[in-house]
């Protein structure tokens, strides 16, 4: 006990005290000629939004980077602090050069700093960066410096996050050209007379050639850019000119001209959809249970239960089998366990991104989140399989209690381990340090397992569920059901609508993570995601009670399958995700890809599975329970 609270205090001051941008806090108001700093972020892949346009690589990149050749601070860069969840997303934060004050050089041309002998090796290094159309990243102020740009389906003028590394025309193969000039727009809000806030950052990145030894003037000529040579040595003088431009946009809505949402016309009907799914299984089922069962169950009740010569038909031909413990009940109980655990996190997040407190203002803050709960719900995956396990005649509580605290984190670490290997042999700064590793490893054996063991106490304590029906001594005969009832074409099929309900969002979200867009449309996400749980729910009882029907006793595993079915749609959905917006040529980038895919679609299987099963397991439960039994 004193361990957890020792790693419980360690982690909570962690987060207090990393947190590079905090939700809820009071905003900065500059005085005149106050220094306001500018933070650069790591170099990102950017996916267009062309139709054709493909994410080029996976890799990110430290901004200081010794093959980049940017202007390092006087004195070297200071990293800043960051959250557990920025690290994880990929943010490294550092210093800058840039001398910026507030309402300060206005309109005039600043050199930042000159770098001499930029080798071809180096020329080669940046050009390859911006063939795959790398993007700079900066923060002022907790706001990301951006581009404007137009929708071009409305015309509404949005703030696109991060700012081109350089210009590449793929159809004329002309040698790329490399921006050294950033025009900076800074857009202000005055609250009081004396007191300025910042509210929006816009940078115009260009390329000027010629002489890097003369006086700067920052007069871009279009026909003069500077290219790098790959063969031999050259200098590179970096500039920059600030604008201040004041703004009616208050502090408190500065976000909203990042926060555009494409096209939210796909969204709706993504939810129309879903919905229209939902409210059609729901009356399928409804008349199923409600109608053909209530039937059943009049009939098989007004049976005379003193007569010798009993007929019974459909799904009460298996009342004496439906109750028999699966094949490997540990293991089915170990994954509902922690399916509960991922379902409770999923909620809680969902919960708080309703409440805005998962905005991108607050970097990491989905990350921190998901693996505080994680850590936090622990008792609840321990509980529920060990409750599972003793319902499904289980034994050895102890083994139980121990793999379900550790297989699934054990599982999630060794995957996260070979990539995060593979963005170290990669060069990529998005490798996670060993010290947040060894924070998350604490996290899920410090905290999660020892509350995943007490769940299991009580679990134990509480017992198994009192079944409506004895289990017969000698297993029946079950006879050859139709070919779509087995398991595997059952998963698939039963997969297609819970899939059907989640794949407009699921493209979001895919390019969220691997795009480095930010996500923002939580009350779509937390819509579809219950939408997902109903059609789960009711397509794998209408399944399990097909099989029943076919006296099929066999229920438990094809339950837990049949719900789990939408993470192989999930998963060849990936595949064509890669396919038709992903142009990845090296090793590195395609295990990264694949090896995050699989996290996701076992994560959708665990969750989805578990909504299936104690579905199936409740609707099981009522309807022996309904039925007089000799």
């Amino acid at each position: 006990m004193r361990l957890v609270l020792l790693v419980a205090s360690t982690f909570w001051a962690t987060l207090c005290t990393s947190a590079f941008y905090l939700p809820g806090a009071a905003p900065h108001d500059f005085k005149l000629n106050e220094q306001v700093a500018v933070f650069v972020n790591a170099l990102t892949p950017k996916l267009l939004y062309g139709d054709d346009d493909k994410l080029k690589s996976m890799i990110n990149y430290d901004y200081y980077n010794p093959k980049f050749r940017f202007c390092e601070p006087e004195g070297g860069p200071v990293k800043q602090p960051e959250s557990l969840g920025s690290i994880l997303f990929g943010d490294r934060i550092f210093n800058s050069r840039y001398d910026i004050k507030m309402l300060g050089d206005n309109r005039t041309c600043q050199t930042l700093c000159t770098v001499e002998d930029v080798t071809g090796e180096e020329a080669k290094f940046i050009n390859d960066r911006i063939k795959e159309d790398y993007e700079l990243n900066w923060l002022v102020d907790g706001l990301p410096a951006a581009t404007m740009k137009i929708d071009t389906r409305n015309g509404d003028v949005f703030f696109d996050q991060g700012f081109n590394l350089g210009y590449y025309d793929t159809e004329s193969q002309d040698p790329p050209s490399f921006n050294n000039h950033y025009d900076v727009m800074f857009k202000y809000h005055k609250p009081t007379p004396d007191t300025f806030r910042i509210v929006g950052v816009l940078v115009w990145p260009s390329s000027i050639g010629g002489s890097q030894h003369e006086s700067a003037t920052c007069n871009v000529d279009p026909l003069m850019p500077l290219v790098l040579s790959e063969v031999q040595n050259q200098t590179i003088r970096y500039t920059y000119r600030v604008t201040w431009n004041e703004s009616d946009t208050s502090w408190a809505t500065r976000w909203d001209n990042y926060l555009h949402i494409m096209d939210p016309r796909i969204h709706w009907f993504s939810v129309i959809n879903s919905i229209v799914i939902v409210v059609f299984l729901c009356v399928m089922v409804s008349m199923i249970l409600f109608r053909r069962v209530s039937h059943d169950i009049s009939r098989y009740n007004a049976i005379d239960l003193s007569e010798d010569v009993q007929e019974d038909w459909g799904w009460k031909l298996v009342h004496g089998e439906v109750f028999r413990s699966p094949q490997n009940p540990m293991v089915l109980s170990i994954m509902v366990g922690n399916g509960t655990q991922l379902c409770a996190m999923v909620a809680v997040t969902l919960v708080f991104a309703l409440l805005g407190f998962l905005s991108p203002s607050n970097r990491g803050s989905l990350a921190t989140v998901m693996m505080v709960c994680w850590s936090l719900f622990g008792g609840i995956g321990g509980y529920f399989s060990s409750r599972v396990y003793a319902s499904l005649g289980g034994t050895n509580r102890r083994s139980n209690s121990f793999l379900t605290a550790t297989i699934l984190p054990t599982v999630v670490f060794i995957i996260f381990f070979i990539l995060n290997l593979c963005l170290l042999v990669a060069g990529s700064s998005g490798a996670v340090p060993f010290g947040t590793m060894l924070l998350i490893v604490l996290l899920w054996f410090g905290i999660s397992s020892p509350l995943s063991a007490i769940g299991s106490y009580f679990g134990s304590r509480k017992g198994s569920i009192e079944h409506p029906t004895r289990v017969n001594a000698i297993p029946r005969q079950i006879p050859p059901g139709p070919k779509y009832l087995r398991p595997l074409p059952a998963a698939i099929i039963g997969g297609i609508l819970p899939f059907g309900a989640t794949f407009i969002e699921l493209y979001y979200v895919l390019t969220s993570l691997f795009a480095s867009r930010a996500y923002y449309a939580f009350g779509f996400l937390a819509l579809t995601a219950g939408v997902v749980a109903i059609t789960t729910a009711t397509v794998t009882i209408l399944f399990t009670y097909f099989i029943l029907c076919a006296e099929e006793y066999r229920w438990h595993w094809r339950a837990f399958m049949t719900g789990g079915g939408s993470a192989f749609w999930v998963f060849a959905y990936g595949i064509f995700y890669w396919v038709t917006r992903l142009s990845l040529d090296s090793f590195s980038g395609v295990v990264i890809y694949l090896g995050y895919l699989i996290l996701l679609t076992m994560v959708d299987f665990l969750a989805t599975g578990t909504i299936g099963f104690l579905a199936s397991y409740w609707a099981v439960y009522r309807l022996y329970r309904a039925i007089r039994v000799d």
